[in-house]
């Protein structure tokens, strides 16, 4: 019999739900940056830490309402790509978007690799670039592994993760209310003075918002994406926000 030829494109498996959805996208966001950056940034702004954190949750909602409401539209993989083409019609445009895109992800897996190897040491004693690239490795394989296997141990590593901040907090709570939070270094008595701090603690603690971009990349694997991955950008930016500003307040008061 001869063989029949098909047009039809490929597809990946949708083995997303909602939950699954929503647990991805706060992993990605919480990472290493409230654990590796809290300590800076309240260097910098003082006990009140939690104003940066508000100022970098408003920030990032424009772009996450910006996802949100194009994921619903083109519910693509290669998100951003899809997002120019559609818009402009230019291919190259969205090459070059889509590959800026690409080298961030590089950064931040990066980022959060390196921490990981910082405490990794501190237990193990292993060189901090070798636990690293190890973990890069091991991860890119599960990867390689299927969706489904790579949801399931997100969901675990995301709930302790969580559940480490959780702790903090719960640990904490009988101190809150022991410090003035709005109280920032030097006491400045002018609005500039006040305002300067929180201003360069934003721009420090907005890249422990960054990651919720990443759910529209998922969107082929998930099911119902265009109803799905637009609750998800905004579920996952609204428990990560409050997680935030919880730890950041309770590490003040403990300190």
């Amino acid at each position: 019999m001869p063989i029949k030829k098909t047009n039809e494109k490929a597809k990946l498996k949708k083995a997303i739900t909602l939950r699954d959805a929503i647990i991805y996208g706060v992993g990605v966001i919480l990472g290493a940056g409230i654990y590796a950056l809290i300590g800076e940034a309240a260097g910098i702004a003082g006990n009140a830490l939690w104003i940066s954190f508000v100022l970098g949750a408003i920030i990032a909602s424009f772009t996450a309402l910006s996802y949100a409401e194009l994921s619903s539209l083109f519910p693509r993989e290669a998100a951003e790509f899809a997002y120019v083409k559609n818009a402009t019609g230019n291919m190259l445009l969205a090459f070059v978007v889509e590959y800026f895109a690409f080298f961030s992800l590089i950064v931040s897996a990066a980022a959060v690799a390196y921490g990981f190897g910082g405490y990794f040491m501190g237990i193990a004693g292993i060189d901090v670039l070798l636990s690293a690239a190890t973990l890069i490795a091991l991860l890119s394989l599960l990867n390689f592994a299927g969706i489904k296997e790579s949801a399931a141990f997100n969901n675990i590593s995301t709930i302790i993760e969580a559940g480490g901040l959780v702790l903090v907090i719960f640990l904490g709570i009988s101190f809150i209310g022991n410090v003035d939070y709005f109280e920032v270094p030097n006491n400045p008595s002018d609005l500039s003075g006040f305002a300067m701090p929180i201003a360069a603690a934003t721009a420090l603690v907005f890249f422990a918002f960054l990651g919720f971009e990443e759910l529209a990349n998922i969107s082929e694997e998930t099911k119902d994406a265009k109803r799905n991955i637009p609750i998800a950008v905004i579920a996952s930016l609204a428990i990560a926000t409050v997680l935030y500003i919880l730890v950041s307040i309770v590490a003040v008061s403990v300190v």
